[in-house]
């Protein structure tokens, strides 16, 4: 009986497999020892019986299971019926994954991975049996081994293991491919990245991908390939690209990628061609500019030879700016630019740009403006760069004072004849400084202005910032009201609501005595009236608390110096009666020879006592006692001694305990060497608690 189907025999040469996109394919290969068969190509083993067991009686190998012997023996030496046919492969399914174990054959078919048995067809049929079975295999290395046996009849036989490659099933990624490097030729400006082959069997192919350093690399890749090299021309730009390569499977799975391969290129790029070119005609010839270049260490301007059409360098510079200076400005002038790197590589020439070199360019505005509204005069400050307005100015450039009545400059503004006008440069901040005064105004007229500056072709700039003022008015502030005076233990306190004008600068409080009449004695303006800033609506007017009564005024002046009359009958007016709490010693009617007064400053620090001595007796003191009154207890209390020195009439003691907002009052004697007190001196203090 024929085999339908002949295979390799021991003698036959060996059956290798190789992949192309994926699939298994079978060559052929030198004749070598029966027994070796590199994988995936399986060993193939026959035995004369269905056991699988004693020697085999031929062992060779075989690329693909698929063999149909009909009746006859599979292989010289063995019986047509009852023998037995094993194959086995050891091979690295890379990332593994999803597969499907196909087997049929007529009779017995098992199938095993790493062992363990994952189809089992085994009995003795007279028809095809067959099994698919779905199973994920893990990464690396597995056996797969298949036994069949024929019993009786016909023997046939098939199986294949294949990936599922179906993208809902396959969710395993490829491994990382191996082995990968990179190198560069700078006479050709190629990088060559090599690879290993990946294991996996449903690998699609390999994608590279590049990146500028600092940079990360994009979704898209740099290239697809089935092969395991690819060359790549990095743009020569001095900067180091990275490459990497990751794999991807036919259910559109993608690898990590290798380590990064890095390659430094040479620099034989120029930067890009600038853009914003600009050009126009100035007082100091044709002014150019236009946009930075990224890399570029400077810039070459060229201007269109009218008669050749060719372009003749202008000048290089390192700015992005550049005025040209031409003896006729209103001849029509074309020009380019390009940048070049620190390597010295040019880049391309910019859109060319061509003006008529008319001036129609207004200056920069002024800054700063100042305006200040005095009594008979408004006056004005600004400022202006030193270049170019002091070139400006000698060609003609004027600077123009604008006004506007209301709190807006106007569509047609004033423009104001200064009285007086002065110009300076300040050369360390190299700026101009101009002054002008305005007496052209209306009283009490809220004015806007601003100022401008024209140059010698007649360009007007745009309005410096404006000011907005209120010139002088004739008028005094409205009288005061909500006037009240609050007695207290160093004197007045006088308050008042705030005003209806908002130009007050400063307040005047007056006292004086209601006379029989009804009317008012003003006593004048009091020494001691004072705040300390906290409150602006509110003054201390310091004074002994002896009881008097008194009538208070307080008079609003405004910053042009308008204040109301103290005789104008809306003055407003307040009665205060002080407080008394004078001690019951005279006070100012000392008999000596210890002699003391009082007084204050308008200062909430501590103030000494003073009082004197004259008369031989002075000698003999040894010395002084000092005690304070107490208003609570209505006594003089202790509070420190002053030692006596031969010669010295004038004496003080700060008293450390001086309440702050009171009159302090008190009691000095002269302590002689036999014990005896002096009659007493009553000085006192005021330290006042100003509002």
């Amino acid at each position: 009986m024929n085999p339908a189907r002949s295979t390799t025999t021991a003698a036959a040469a060996a059956v290798v497999l190789a992949t192309a996109g994926g699939l298994l394919t079978a060559t052929a290969a030198p004749a070598s020892a029966a027994t070796t068969c590199t994988s995936p190509v399986f060993t193939r083993q026959f035995f004369a019986n269905t056991t699988f067991s004693g020697t085999p009686k031929k062992t060779d190998c075989d690329s693909v299971i698929d063999q149909n012997w009909g009746t006859g023996a599979p292989a010289s030496g063995l019986p047509s019926n009852y023998f037995g046919v094993r194959w086995s492969v050891t091979r690295d399914f890379g990332s593994g994954g999803p597969f499907a174990l196909s087997a049929s054959g007529l009779d017995g078919i098992r199938v095993y991975l790493d062992g363990t048995r994952k189809i089992d067809l085994w009995k003795n049929t007279s028809t095809t049996v067959s099994k698919t079975v779905n199973l994920t295999i893990p990464s690396g290395k597995h056996t797969l081994r298949i036994d069949y046996a024929n019993w009786t009849g016909s023997a046939k036989v098939k199986f294949a293991y294949t990936p599922r490659t179906s993208a809902t099933v396959d969710k395993v990624k490829p491994l990382a491919p191996t082995g990968a490097s990179v190198s560069y030729d700078t006479a050709t400006g190629k990088a060559t990245i090599r690879w290993a082959k990946n294991k996996e069997m449903d690998l699609a192919g390999y994608r590279v991908y590049r990146r500028l350093k600092g940079q990360s690399f994009g979704s898209a890749p740099l290239a697809t390939t089935t092969s395991t090299s690819y060359s790549d021309t990095p743009p020569a730009t001095g900067q180091t690209y990275y490459y990497e390569v990751r794999a991807h499977d036919r259910a559109g799975n993608e690898s990590t990628g290798t380590a990064d391969l890095a390659v430094v290129t040479p620099d034989r790029t120029g930067p890009a061609a600038p853009t914003g070119l600009t050009a126009h005609g100035d007082l100091h010839g044709m002014v150019l500019g236009w946009n930075p270049v990224a890399d570029a260490a400077g810039y070459e301007l060229y201007e269109k030879d009218s008669a050749t059409g060719g372009y003749t360098l202008v000048e290089k510079v390192t700015g992005t700016s550049y005025v040209h200076g031409v003896g006729d400005r209103e001849t029509p002038r074309t020009y380019v630019v390009r940048a070049y790197d620190t390597a010295g590589n040019a880049g391309a020439y910019s859109a060319s740009v061509t003006s008529d070199g008319v001036d129609r360019t207004a200056p920069a505005a002024p800054q700063n403006l100042v305006v200040k509204a005095e009594s008979g005069v408004t006056r004005l400050w600004w400022s202006a760069p030193q270049n170019p307005t002091q070139d400006e100015l000698a060609n003609g450039a004027r600077f123009s004072v604008l006004r506007s009545e209301g709190t807006a400059l106007g569509a047609d503004p004033v423009r104001v004849t200064c009285a007086e006008e002065d110009r300076s440069i300040n050369t360390s901040l190299e700026t101009y400084s101009l002054y002008c005064t305005d007496e052209s105004f209306e009283l009490d007229t809220t004015y806007t202005y601003g100022v401008t500056l024209t140059d010698g072709a007649g360009n007007e700039s745009a309005v410096s910032n404006t000011v907005t003022v209120t010139t002088e008015d004739t008028h005094p502030p409205l009288p005061l009201t909500g006037l009240t005076a609050t007695p207290r233990a160093d004197g007045t306190v006088l308050r008042w609501d705030p005003p209806a004008d908002d130009d007050i600068a400063s307040y005047r409080a007056f006292r004086g005595v209601r006379q029989s009449d009804g009317s008012v004695k003003w006593l004048g303006e009091p020494a001691r009236c004072a705040d300390k800033g906290d409150d602006p609506l509110a003054m201390m007017c310091i004074d002994i608390p002896d009881g008097e009564t008194y009538v208070y005024t307080v008079i609003a002046t405004d910053v042009w110096g308008n204040t109301l009359s103290l005789l104008d009958p809306s003055v407003p007016t307040v009665t205060a009666t002080e407080l008394d709490i004078v001690p019951g010693e005279p006070i100012g009617k000392d008999t000596g020879p210890v002699t003391a007064g009082g007084g204050w400053t308008v200062s909430e620090q501590l103030n000494p006592a003073r009082w004197s001595c004259n008369g031989d007796v002075c000698d003999t003191i040894t010395e002084y006692r000092v005690s304070r009154w107490n208003t609570a207890t209505q006594a003089y209390e202790p509070v420190g001694t002053a030692a006596a020195v031969a010669g010295t009439k004038e004496y003080s003691f700060t008293d450390q305990t001086q309440p702050l907002g009171s009159v302090s009052y008190y009691r000095v004697v002269g302590v002689l060497a036999d014990g005896t007190e002096t009659a007493a001196a009553h000085p006192w203090v005021i330290r006042p608690d100003l509002v």
